[in-house]
């Protein structure tokens, strides 16, 4: 068996990880029904002036070397954490920081990139 194939018989690890995926993760087309509906804080994570350059309408710009302040955060509202791409760790990383202080968070799956791609509406 090949290691990228997971094994046959352990459905119970699929359905965990499958279950974690949509509870904590969220795709660009969802992100923004979500956010037309409101109650919740799109966080941009980006360099502020990437953030500056064009993000998700309402979001807020907080890049790293502000992440210690928890600015804009809501431990009442779902915060969706937005980095570059599908293969940046910024959103998962700063996830790890605000979930450890009790802010509910999830990650927007292919990033600012995603979103573009999908043609979605872009603030400057």
């Amino acid at each position: 068996m090949s290691t990228l194939t997971p094994p046959l018989t352990d459905t119970a690890g699929a359905l965990e990880y499958f279950e974690n995926k949509v509870a904590f993760t969220t795709g660009p087309i969802e992100l923004d029904r979500a956010r037309k509906a409101g109650d919740l804080v799109v966080v941009d994570v980006r360099a502020a002036e990437d953030y500056a350059a064009g993000h998700i309408p309402g979001a807020i710009s907080l890049p790293e070397n502000k992440w210690s302040r928890f600015e804009g955060l809501s431990h009442d509202k779902l915060n969706v954490l937005c980095c570059y791409s599908q293969v940046c760790h910024l959103a998962a990383r700063a996830a790890v920081k605000f979930a450890a202080q009790g802010y509910p968070v999830q990650e927007l799956e292919g990033g600012f990139k995603g979103w573009a791609e999908h043609q979605l509406e872009i603030e400057r």
